[in-house]
């Protein structure tokens, strides 16, 4: 229940963040490029790559902590971060196919479905 908790807290903490991040960078920048979302996505890249490395190589992290930070915190803040480590690791276990197959999936995957659900609904 403990970790429940810490992930439901920190997934909070990180849409939070995700969204004032986001209005303050898009009304910074005022143009027709998202660069709140892509501020926030190369964030969440570059905090997910630090965390397991930290993690994996660095420091001893309570479990729940851990997935406090990267399921909860990163989760809520970008799922973005967590596609670019799964298909890092593909790459780096030298899964070239799968981490192609990955890449290519999810971006053109989310596409499709965008349209879709929008199709369905308009």
């Amino acid at each position: 229940m403990y970790k429940i908790l810490l992930i439901g807290l920190a997934g909070l903490l990180g849409t939070l963040a995700r969204y004032s991040i986001s209005v303050a960078v898009d009304h910074w920048w005022n143009g027709s490029f998202p660069a709140g979302t892509f501020l926030v996505n190369m964030a969440g890249c570059l905090a997910i790559g630090f965390l397991v490395h930290a993690i994996e190589e660095k420091y001893i992290v309570d479990p729940a902590v851990q997935s406090a930070l990267i399921v909860g915190f990163l989760g809520g803040f970008t799922t973005f971060s967590s596609f670019a480590a799964q298909s890092f690791n593909f790459l780096r276990g030298g899964q070239l196919f799968l981490a192609t197959a990955n890449i290519l999936l999810s971006n053109l995957g989310g596409l499709l479905f965008v349209w879709a659900g929008y199709a369905v609904w308009r």
